[in-house]
């Protein structure tokens, strides 16, 4: 039986959802609570994509297959009464063996929190990206109607990535102001890796006024990492939803 969970977690303590070696991972948490739920048997998950160290999710999508029959509304609860605290399996659902968190996703949101203050909050240190500097989000909304659309986001791609097709779609670029807090939501049928974070850090060097909006549309163009912004830190960054 195939079993697909929604699953939410704070990152700040994990090196990243995937399994590495001597490292405490998202995965091998969720792996070893399945471990005690079948007496030790080995139960291999897939997710619908990597998050990276201190990395949080509101919506990340797991699959796995068990041969055990509880009804979905247990799941949560067995797993969630074996999962440490900052783990929580949301919703799961009874699927066929031939549904794939991963290769059947048709889109995914992030989400990219910024505290926009000198003074920092201790409570949002691993939550959100301190940014003290002014911001002009109107010169940060001209700059991502560039990005809308059908793009080769080479620029805006780690170097390091292996992934030959850097063509993605992104349907979406928002900026939600809630107090002293700015989220940059963005939705789109795929994102290469640190891709969010460098369209994030980019945005931001845009409204503070180091580079022109129209500079997006020539980053893009020029398909070069170089000539796009920083990354941005991983802990303001949110997996939110996987659309299938």
């Amino acid at each position: 039986m195939r079993i697909k969970c929604t699953v939410s977690y704070d990152g700040t303590a994990y090196s990243g959802f995937q399994v590495q070696p001597e490292k405490r991972t998202v995965q091998s948490e969720i792996e070893a609570a399945l471990a005690k739920l079948h007496k030790g048997g080995r139960i291999k998950i897939t997710g619908s994509g990597r998050t990276d160290a201190g990395v949080h999710a509101k919506g990340q999508v797991i699959h796995f297959d068990t041969p055990l029959n509880l009804p979905e509304e247990k799941w949560p609860v067995a797993l969630n009464s074996l999962l440490p605290g900052d783990i929580a399996v949301l919703k799961a659902e009874k699927t066929d063996s031939g549904f794939h968190a991963r290769y059947d996703a048709r889109g995914k949101e992030y989400r990219y929190y910024i505290l926009r203050s000198r003074q920092r909050d201790p409570f949002l240190r691993s939550h959100a990206y301190q940014y003290s500097f002014p911001l002009d989000i109107d010169r940060m909304r001209e700059g991502a109607e560039y990005l809308l659309g059908t793009h080769d986001f080479t620029s805006f791609c780690a170097a390091k990535t292996e992934v030959e097709d850097k063509v993605r779609t992104l349907t979406a670029v928002e900026f939600l102001e809630e107090g002293s807090l700015l989220v940059i939501r963005f939705a789109g049928n795929g994102f290469l890796y640190n891709m969010v974070r460098i369209l994030t850090g980019t945005l931001l060097e845009t409204g503070r006024g180091d580079r022109e909006p129209k500079e997006l549309r020539e980053i893009l163009a020029k398909k070069d990492r170089t000539a796009a912004g920083k990354t941005a830190p991983g802990h303001g960054l949110y997996l939110w939803e996987v659309f299938y």
